[in-house]
């Protein structure tokens, strides 16, 4: 799903582009085979879980499209973004992130079939461990496991698949919601992508009251995400920030990609 922190990405057509410092910016002009200048502001903290490379290249997809009137649909955009991920990523992207910072709201992902769902008000809080991780290197430590202890990881993945599907069936009721973040969150752990700091956030939050809390992202550091009463939420943020984190009080943006001004 897409919350509400955004990036911003400008792009002007010039002559003699400084160079971006980002692989996925660079990508993004190689693969749509124009040159410009780019400047970015983001209210994310890159490797935080948070899929922010996948809206960095969105945005940055996005701005390209409009400076240089490539009429590139939204779809398109969503698409070209996860081809850069995977490449940048040697190959360990999803489709999720990019899909979702293109089109906004909530996003059921299975195989190749994605299936967008109405939005819902969920009051969240998103806990930022300030421990920089990396997806690569999480998803190629689980993949090994996989490899060496099938009979284990495997059920661990099945059942995050039908917990995931549980919750859909309860994505309205935020207690039943909560459990199974709850159950989801044990799970990753068991899988090994969790993180001390990342478990002292979990804890935190569900003591002072939030519904259910779990690792968000490729786990081994980044954030966590806490389902909460709204009149809870300053509660669970303080107890977060007292761990020595960072906590983004918000919601579901339901917007996607957008064009902020034409000037």
């Amino acid at each position: 799903m897409a919350i509400k922190p955004r990036v911003y990405v400008t792009v002007r057509k010039t002559r003699n582009p400084s160079h971006a410092k980002s692989p996925y910016i660079d990508e993004c002009f190689r693969e749509t085979g124009v040159r410009g200048s780019v400047y970015v502001h983001s209210q994310m903290q890159s490797s935080s879980g948070l899929g922010s490379s996948a809206a960095v290249t969105v945005a940055t997809l996005s701005a390209i499209n409009d400076e240089f009137n490539l009429n590139h649909t939204r779809d398109e955009i969503a698409d070209l973004a996860f081809l850069i991920e995977k490449k940048v990523q040697k190959g360990r992207a999803s489709p999720t992130d990019t899909y979702v910072s293109s089109f906004g709201g909530l996003v059921l992902i299975t195989g190749d079939s994605k299936r967008r769902l109405p939005p819902q008000s969920l009051q969240l809080v998103v806990g930022n461990t300030l421990v920089p991780h990396s997806t690569a290197k999480m998803v190629e430590m689980v993949a090994e496991q996989r490899k060496k202890d099938p009979e284990i990881v495997n059920p661990i993945l099945d059942a995050i698949g039908a917990v995931t599907m549980a919750a859909l069936h309860s994505i309205s009721n935020p207690k039943e919601l909560g459990r199974y973040m709850d159950i989801n969150h044990a799970l990753l752990e068991a899988l090994g992508v969790g993180h001390p700091a990342a478990s002292r956030l979990v804890i935190a939050s569900r003591a002072t009251g939030a519904y259910g809390a779990k690792i968000t992202g490729a786990g081994g550091g980044g954030s966590i995400i806490a389902l909460c009463p709204r009149r809870a939420k300053s509660r669970i943020a303080g107890a977060i920030e007292a761990c020595e984190a960072k906590a983004i009080i918000t919601t579901i943006d339901t917007e996607g990609a957008r064009r902020e001004r034409n000037d």
